[in-house]
């Protein structure tokens, strides 16, 4: 098994999604240059939702349009058919898709039953895999959910288990409002992993706990090597009561680089990425390696 990471940044779609502060096209695409200069190569630029929904992501036709898709892996956030029929025509050609695992949360986000957004879901894989593209989904609430509580881990492992029968490329466990634990992450993580492999296994936490690297480290000892992460911390949820930011980019560059693990990514320079991303945002971001940095450097 590669000991290689593969850091997928968010920032740009989930970071941004629910910011006050809308950032123009021109920022966002500067923010994407930062971070490919600091060395990460997958990254989730846009989300196709209804624009009255999350206003953020009006402009996913424009960020798109603004890169050259053949450079990285870029993706898009996709919330059904015909949010897919818009992501299409851009060019791109990897695709996240968000399916819960709990009932409560899948009604009043995405206003269906678990069984119709299922429906859903498979009908999106079905047509991304017609397409040749590439689908990932989320399995959001995986560890607990604002409205329900702590989600039963038979439960998400069954359900992760039948999306990827269906043939979905890859599952990510989703902690989405933070409240996962590292033992919880090992238990839904390894009899995935097991069956599957690890290629088709991510992990998508949020730090609101405290216990975001945790969790990520628990995940890289069962075999994850493909993790979310945001720059400067930024995010959180719109539909998810009580959640705050995702895990930082900077933060598990800083953790698997000096545990001489190979992420690609130059942790020093993310430091002009979160500086830029605080200037558009109007935030004070960063994740605690880069705190530390920055007193370094001071």
């Amino acid at each position: 098994m590669s000991d290689r990471i593969i850091l997928n940044e968010v920032g740009l779609r989930d970071g941004l999604q629910n910011q006050a502060t809308i950032v123009s096209t021109e920022d966002k695409l500067k923010l994407l240059e930062l971070l490919e200069q600091a060395g990460l190569t997958h990254l989730e630029i846009a989300s196709f939702v209804h624009p009255k929904v999350v206003p953020q992501m009006a402009d996913a036709e424009a960020v798109v349009s603004g890169v050259d898709l053949s450079s990285r892996r870029y993706s898009g956030l996709i919330p059904n058919l015909r949010g897919y029929e818009r992501a299409k025509l851009t060019g791109l050609r990897e695709f996240g898709l968000i399916m819960s695992a709990s009932s409560t949360f899948s009604e009043r986000n995405v206003k269906m039953s678990l069984d119709q957004a299922r429906a859903t879901c498979d009908e999106v894989v079905d047509a991304i895999k017609a397409d040749g593209g590439h689908s990932r989904v989320y399995i959001s609430c995986a560890c607990a959910c604002p409205y329900e509580g702590k989600i039963d881990e038979d439960f998400v492992v069954g359900l992760a288990a039948d999306i990827l029968e269906k043939g979905a490329n890859e599952v990510s466990i989703s902690d989405t409002i933070g409240a996962g634990t590292p033992l919880q992450i090992a238990n839904l993580t390894a009899p995935l992993i097991q069956q599957y492999g690890a290629e088709r296994v991510n992990l998508h936490v949020h730090d609101t706990r405290g216990q975001a690297l945790g969790m990520v480290w628990s995940a890289y000892l069962q075999g994850v090597r493909n993790f979310d992460a945001s720059i400067g911390g930024l995010g959180g949820c719109p539909f998810a009561p009580g959640a705050s930011g995702n895990v930082a980019t900077e933060d598990l560059v800083y953790m698997f680089n000096q545990s001489g693990i190979t992420t690609g990514v130059d942790f020093e320079a993310l430091e002009r990425a979160v500086a830029f991303a605080e200037a558009v945002t109007g935030s004070v971001l960063g994740g605690k390696s880069m705190q530390w940095l920055r007193r370094k450097s001071t």
